[in-house]
């Protein structure tokens, strides 16, 4: 596939943390993890695995879904109906 700057975005920290640490995890999420590691260098020129909250990947899924429904671009300029309720209980 030989794909160049790839983000790999997962909202377990951790998971990140496991795969950005050197050390040896001996048990089954350690070899999954270990996988993975060789999987991507193999795969992917440069890449990032990142953490975000499940609240963001929530918003982005919305926001996703919703630009499925329209047949033109939008722009909005204040807060979406899709993510309203997702941002308010982010605030809270």
């Amino acid at each position: 596939m030989s794909f160049d700057n790839v983000d790999f975005e997962i909202d377990s920290k951790i998971t990140r943390a496991a795969f950005h640490s050197c050390r040896e995890d001996v048990f089954e999420f350690g070899h999954i993890i270990s996988s993975c590691k060789s999987l991507f260098t193999t795969f992917f020129t440069n890449f990032r695995v990142e953490f975000y909250r499940r609240q963001t990947n929530a918003a982005a899924h919305a926001v996703t879904e919703e630009a499925t429904f329209l047949a033109n671009p939008a722009t909005y300029f204040c807060i979406p109906s899709c993510i309203e309720s997702i941002i308010i209980n982010e605030m809270h």
